[in-house]
This record gives structure tokens, C-alpha cells and sequence, in this order.
């Protein structure tokens, strides 16, 4: 593809982790990756992530993204967690969108937003304005992320102890974040994922207690499941919320035990055309990457 014919998108989070991993596969598929971002630091590692381009702005201004999505052929927008002007910001984007007349606006929902969490239920209103928008949209409802295992990791590893503040025996639907953004990029890159909304979910539902028996396995030593409360996690987890978003948080969980978070793999498979990446493939990942 030649430097005239190449696309631009501009990736929303490209400095975070789930866009991060958009941006890289983006850059990976030839594409031109244009972060926006808000400082520095960002904009930094947005570039380590693979953008080419930076833009300067913010999701609350408005005259900033008109910039930002000069010259773009799509969009990957997924919002920030528990923010409470969050369906504001993304159907703000995709007023911008529609403005700029951008080929493609591929949005980063979540599995189930009509679950009764206030959480999930903000991305609502961005799907609404999305299906109102008459853009080449796609919606993605990627289940709870592999990933979040990792911050745990290092206590796996210390104390033999896998915790996590709700039930042993509550059952979550996963995914890899590695195939959602391959998912993304093909939406933002091709027809066939055009006007679709798509689950996305690897196999199986394990809870913590068959996770543990994973990690047991793989490291050759007994790794205990232990279920925290919120309380005891946050002091250790010390997640970057507080007030009402901290409280959103802590309702989530109190989900995971009532209900447990289920989906199936029909989809994702479908759409990779392969297995979906699993449990056991992420955590030998993580072992290797931090073995100590």
C-alpha cells in the first residue's frame, strides 16, 4: 500500500490498554494510527503502541476533535471507565464523526449493557446515537478481559493466593484483548463487519477456583483461590477511582456473585475464523513475561 493510499484512523485510548492494543494492530496492517490524546505522557506511549500521528484534545472539546478527525477515514472509540459524563463523550464523538463524514466508527461497548449496571448501561446511549448516525458503524461487547488477571499477578506468584473481590465460584465469560483489537481492525478496515454488533467472548466461563487449578498447573506449585472483599481488595488493589465511579465499581463485582457474566465464543470464532486465544495460552503469556 503506498503512502498516498494508506487510511488514517484515529484511535481513542491509544496511550491505554485496550486501544493500545487497536493501535498496534492497526500499525501492524499497514494503517496509520492518529492518537488523541490530552498530555505528553500519552502521546508517548500512544507512539509505543504504534500511532504515527498525534492529536491533541480532549473528548469534552469539541473544536479539538473537528481537528483531530481532519483527513480520517474511521474511528475507534471506546469511552473512559465510570466517568459519569461518559455517554456524553462518546455520542459527542460521534457528532464530530458525522460532521467530518469518516468512513468507518468502529465503538468499544461491553459485554451485556443492558445488565442493569450503570457502567454498562452508559454505553447505551453512544449505541443510540451510533444506529441514529447513518455512519459504517460497528459495535463490539467484549466479555470481561484476560488482562485484568495481570495486576493479581505478581501476588500469584509471592503468596501462591489468586484473589479477587467476588465469589470463588462465580462463572465470567473472558475474552483476550489481543483478538478484539483484531476484530477492531477489521471492522475499520474491510466491509464485512459493517453495521454488525458483535460478542465477543473466548471459550469456556471458568471461575476462580478452575483458574487457580490453571496457574497451579502451569507453575508446578499450588495456587490457592481466595475471594476478598471489597474492602480488603481495594487496599491492596488501590484502584484509580473513587466516589461514585469506586461504588460503581464495587456494584460490578457484587454482580459477578449474584449473576456470574456469561457469553459464548460462536461469534469471535466466526469472525477470526480460528480458536479464539484461551486461558491457559494468556496466563503462560503472563508467566513468561513476568516469571518472578
Amino acid at each position: 500500500m503506498s503512502d498516498a493510499n494508506r487510511k488514517t484512523i484515529l484511535v481513542v485510548g491509544a496511550s491505554g490498554r485496550s486501544g493500545g492494543y487497536v493501535a498496534a494492530e492497526l500499525a501492524r496492517r499497514g494503517v496509520v494510527v492518529r492518537a488523541l490524546v490530552r498530555n505528553t505522557a500519552a502521546a508517548q506511549a500512544a507512539r509505543a503502541n504504534g500511532a504515527s500521528e498525534i492529536a491533541s484534545g480532549d473528548l469534552r472539546d469539541t473544536e479539538s476533535l473537528d481537528g483531530a478527525l481532519k483527513g480520517v477515514h474511521g474511528v475507534y472509540h471506546v469511552g473512559p471507565p465510570f466517568v459519569a459524563d461518559e455517554p456524553a463523550l462518546g455520542t459527542a464523538m460521534v457528532d464530530a464523526a458525522r460532521r467530518a463524514r469518516v468512513g468507518k466508527f468502529v465503538f468499544s461497548s461491553v459485554i451485556h449493557p443492558a445488565n442493569g449496571l450503570a457502567n454498562h448501561a452508559s454505553k447505551l446511549p453512544v449505541e443510540e446515537a451510533l444506529l441514529r448516525s447513518n455512519l459504517d458503524y460497528t459495535i463490539l461487547y467484549p466479555a470481561t478481559l484476560f488482562q485484568n488477571i495481570a495486576p493479581a499477578w505478581q501476588a500469584v506468584i509471592r503468596n501462591g493466593l489468586f484473589a479477587e473481590p467476588f465469589s470463588n465460584t462465580a462463572r465470567l465469560a473472558r475474552v483476550d484483548y489481543h483478538d478484539v483489537a483484531e476484530v477492531a481492525a477489521e471492522a475499520l478496515t474491510g466491509d464485512r463487519l459493517a453495521y454488525g454488533s458483535f460478542e465477543l467472548a473466548a471459550d469456556g466461563m471458568h471461575n476462580r477456583i478452575e483458574i487457580a487449578a490453571l496457574m497451579s498447573a502451569l507453575l508446578g506449585r499450588p495456587i490457592e483461590p481466595v475471594e476478598l472483599s471489597f474492602k480488603e481488595w481495594k487496599a491492596v488493589a488501590m484502584p484509580p477511582f473513587e466516589g461514585e465511579a469506586l461504588a460503581q465499581l464495587e456494584r460490578v463485582f457484587e454482580s459477578y456473585t449474584a449473576f456470574g457474566s456469561a457469553g459464548n465464543s460462536l461469534t469471535l470464532r466466526a469472525i477470526l475464523g480460528r480458536e479464539p486465544r484461551t486461558l491457559r495460552r494468556y496466563l503462560e503469556e503472563l508467566a513468561t513475561a513476568h516469571p518472578d
